[in-house]
């Protein structure tokens, strides 16, 4: 990971949820941080809160927030992150009408914009959009619905991409996209030790809430789409590549090579990806013993289950649950 400068912006106006701009902040901040412990390389964060000509902005919930920077002045931004907005949106995007060329100059220059909730009105209004996956809150689904009817509106999704446009439907989707962002940045170690300080302890399964046109879309490699649908239903049993390659009609190169191209990765993996996932959640959500989490997601070795789960969420499945339940009955 090279080590640069990643410039982000959170654009501020009136009526915001205040938690839907900050989170974003304190997920990168903690990142940084992480990354700085690790003593691994990874890019410095130069975060500014913007505003039309840095005014103060008051939130829904009477916050007035001052921000660092006037929007007119702000640089070419990496990432620019809209919050939502409490109650109806169309009031914000009237008085904000400047919001929308802003935010199309950033995304020409190549900037991810994020937008949480009601939030997503102000690039769906910018026309950035059209044609494009989104999702918003379920309230207003039927409006934005209604007013922006290029939009191609995923109802069924909590969190959209599109390129560089990423959509969150509500802030606690905003914590998982924002884990997204930061594995991208910053690695996987990183991006494992912020989902474990912020809510890995009651967060679901994210990945069918997700609709990531490059996953979706960009995947047009049919025997592989069923060669991941086979290893889905069988992680937990013995499986051997040779033989999935033979299934499929494909040698193990073959079989490689298309899985890259496809997916990014290699066929073993794809399947401790699968297997450790289903590890992390037993874990999480059943009493089973380490042995039995281990035996059910296709480890017959625990001492092997172990290393291999600990190089992947840097910590061992037995520390891993103890984290969770603290965490969970703490509050009682």
């Amino acid at each position: 990971m090279n080590t640069s400068i990643k410039r982000v912006g959170i654009l501020l106006c009136d009526n915001l949820l205040s938690t839907s701009a900050t989170l974003p902040i304190e997920m990168l901040r903690t990142a940084e941080a992480t990354a700085q412990g690790l003593r691994a390389e990874a890019p410095a964060l130069d975060i500014m809160t913007l505003s039309r000509g840095a005014t103060p902005v008051d939130s829904a919930s009477g916050f007035r927030l001052t921000p660092s920077t006037a929007m007119e002045t702000a640089p070419q931004l990496d990432l620019v992150h809209v919050p939502g907005q409490w109650r109806n949106p169309r009031r914000a995007i009237r008085r904000n009408p400047d919001h929308r060329d802003w935010l199309r100059r950033q995304h020409r220059g190549g900037a991810i914009i994020t937008a949480v909730g009601t939030g997503v009105c102000f690039p769906a209004a910018a026309g950035l959009l059209d044609g494009k996956p989104a999702t918003t809150h379920w309230h207003y689904f039927d409006q934005f619905q209604k007013d922006y009817p290029l939009v191609d509106l995923k109802r069924q999704y909590f969190i959209t991409q599109a390129g560089s446009l990423y959509c969150a439907a509500s802030v606690n989707t905003l914590a998982e996209l924002m884990v997204h962002i930061i594995y991208r940045w910053f690695g996987r170690p990183v991006a494992n030790n912020v989902e474990r300080n912020f809510f890995h302890e009651i967060r679901g399964t994210f990945e069918p809430g997700r609709y990531f046109a490059e996953q979706v879309e960009f995947h047009p490699d049919e025997d592989i789409l069923q060669a991941q649908i086979w290893l889905q239903d069988n992680f937990a049993r013995k499986v051997s590549i040779p033989q999935l390659a033979r299934q499929f009609d494909m040698s193990v190169r073959t079989l490689g090579r298309r899985f890259k191209a496809a997916l990014g990765t290699t066929p073993i993996a794809y399947l401790q990806e699968l297997r450790l996932k289903n590890a992390r959640d037993l874990l999480q959500k059943t009493n089973l013993s380490i042995q039995e989490v281990a035996a059910l997601s296709g480890y017959q070795d625990i001492a092997y289950f172990t290393r291999l789960f600990q190089r992947h969420f840097q910590t061992t499945p037995g520390k891993y649950r103890e984290t969770v339940r603290a965490k969970l009955f703490s509050a009682g």
